[in-house]
């Protein structure tokens, strides 16, 4: 009798039916257990049985969102994230842009993306001095509806109420995820007569830089929110940049952002 006959398949895709583990089977019959699989796996997809992998669920619609890593993730989309749609995936991608010189930045993007979609896989991928930190799902056009097409600082960036209830209770983590991407913590110097003598110091300061009159709003709103101010400083006619230099606000932001790392 040959053992990878007709008869022979029949008989042990007749046991798998009726339950019989494939090990079970394989040894019964001779026959390799990876074999027995492919025949169960043949036989059930022409029954249509086959289950198929099932899509991960929209983190905000099927599932439950975490509220702090998304607000923080947000704030990175707005800053250096986009999201694109290969032609050779069946999902979209958010890449994030992340620099060589802050690894703690990439683990923390890491971590947030993990949180948010802790059903998808997440890489990095190598660029000329910068890691993109990319994770596809199909759900991202629900979760960042503002993407469309066209540079952001070029078209109207509105949160959606949900987004923005988000952010009115985790405003310290958005205003983390905009520093990240679009910010910095310098260390600024003047001079003084002192008794005569010009004496140097040194302050620290917070500056948030983005074209995007809407995204600066979204800051500027982030920080009234949690009493932090705030000044805007022209580049030339452009008031691209938000500056934070007062004692008690570079305090606050030292307390729940810090320096880039």
């Amino acid at each position: 009798m040959n053992l990878h006959g007709t008869e022979v398949r029949q008989m042990a895709v007749t046991l798998l039916r009726d339950g019989a583990r494939n090990a079970d089977v394989a040894r019964q019959f001779g026959i390799p257990p990876g074999t027995i699989s492919y025949w169960k796996h043949v036989d059930r997809a022409k029954r249509g049985e086959c289950p198929g992998r099932t899509p991960p669920p929209c983190p905000r619609c099927d599932g439950e969102l975490d509220p702090p890593a998304y607000a923080y993730l947000l704030g990175l989309y707005l800053g250096d994230g986009h999201i694109v749609q290969n032609r050779a995936m069946r999902a979209p991608s958010l890449s994030v842009a992340c620099d060589d010189s802050y690894p703690g930045l990439m683990d923390e993007c890491e971590t947030a993306m993990r949180s948010v979609f802790p059903e998808n896989s997440v890489c990095r991928v190598r660029r000329q001095g910068c890691r993109q930190l990319k994770v596809s799902s199909r759900h991202l056009w629900c979760l960042f509806p503002q993407h469309g097409p066209g540079k952001k600082h070029e078209r109207p960036i509105v949160l959606a109420p949900w987004q923005q209830a988000i952010v009115d209770a985790h405003p310290w983590e958005f205003i983390r995820g905009l520093l990240h991407s679009d910010g910095c913590r310098i260390t600024n110097w003047t001079t003084r007569i002192v008794a005569g003598e010009r004496k140097r110091y040194e302050y620290p300061r917070y500056f948030f830089t983005n074209k995007s009159d809407d995204i600066r709003k979204l800051f500027t709103d982030a920080l009234d929110l949690v009493g932090v101010g705030w000044t805007t400083l022209a580049r030339g006619n452009d008031p691209f940049n938000i500056s934070i230099a007062r004692k008690a606000s570079v305090a606050l932001m030292d307390t729940h952002v810090g320096p880039k790392h």
